[in-house]
C-alpha cells in the first residue's frame, strides 16, 4: 500500500477522497437529510465507486452521515442530539479554558487580545463567525492539550454537519462581552472564572442553536 508523509502525518489512499467528501460536507453542499448515492457520488468525484464507497463508510464511522435502507443518508441531528454534543463540548472546552488560563504564554494572551479586537470590529456576520472560531481555537491551543484540541474538533465537525455556524439571530454584543471575560480571566491565570464564564457562554450558545433547530422545523 503507498503511503505519502505530509508535515509529518502519513496520508493512506484513500484519504484524498475522504478529506475532499467531508470538506464539502462541513462547507454545507450536502445538506442535512441529503442521500448519498455511491453512483452520483462517483461522478460528482470523478472517481470509481470503490473509493467512494470506502469514504462514504468512513464518514459514517465518525458520525457526519448514516447508512439507512435508501443508502448514505447526510444525518439531520434532533434537538436531544445537539443536547449531548454540547453537554460534551461544554465539559471539554471549559476545561481548556481552564487549562488556558494555567499554561498560557505571552503570545497566547497577545492572539486572544487581537482576535477579541477584531470581532468587536467586524460588521459581517461571516467574517464575526469566523473570527468567533479563530478565538476559540486560540484558547484550545493555550491549553496545550491535543487530546481535548481533536476531541473538540471532531465535536465541531457534528455540530456544524447539524447546524451550521450562523450569527443565530443573536446581536453579538453579549458573545463579545463574554469573550473579553474570557481575556482577562485568562491573563489573571484565574482558571476557575475561566472555566465557569466558558460554561455559561456554551450554555447559551447550547440554547440558541436548539431553539433555532425547533424553529427550522416548525
Amino acid at each position: 500500500m503507498l503511503m505519502t508523509v505530509n508535515g509529518g502525518r502519513v496520508t493512506l489512499p484513500g484519504d484524498t477522497h475522504y478529506n475532499r467528501m467531508k470538506a464539502d460536507l462541513l462547507g454545507g453542499r450536502f445538506p442535512p437529510g441529503t442521500v448519498l448515492h455511491e453512483t452520483a457520488m462517483s461522478e460528482v468525484y470523478g472517481v470509481s465507486r470503490t473509493p467512494v464507497r470506502e469514504a462514504l463508510v468512513r464518514l459514517a464511522q465518525d458520525r457526519l452521515i448514516e447508512r439507512t435502507t435508501r443508502g448514505f443518508v447526510v444525518r439531520r441531528r434532533t434537538p436531544e442530539e445537539i443536547l449531548e454534543i454540547y453537554d460534551a463540548r461544554i465539559a471539554l472546552e471549559a476545561t481548556a479554558a481552564a487549562l488556558a488560563a494555567e499554561r498560557r504564554g505571552e503570545f497566547d494572551l497577545q492572539l486572544l487580545a487581537s482576535l477579541h479586537a477584531s470581532s468587536t470590529a467586524e460588521t459581517d456576520d461571516a467574517a464575526r463567525i469566523r473570527t468567533n472560531a479563530l478565538f476559540h481555537l486560540a484558547i484550545r491551543s493555550a491549553a496545550r492539550n491535543g487530546l481535548i484540541g481533536a476531541l473538540l474538533a471532531d465535536l465541531d465537525d457534528l455540530l456544524t454537519i447539524s447546524t451550521p455556524d450562523r450569527s443565530l439571530g443573536e446581536p453579538p454584543e453579549r458573545s463579545i462581552g463574554e469573550h473579553a471575560e474570557l481575556v482577562e480571566a485568562i491573563r489573571r491565570r484565574d482558571a476557575d472564572t475561566a472555566r465557569a464564564i466558558m460554561s455559561t457562554h456554551l450554555i447559551r450558545m447550547r440554547d440558541l442553536r436548539v431553539r433555532t433547530l425547533l424553529h427550522e422545523r416548525e
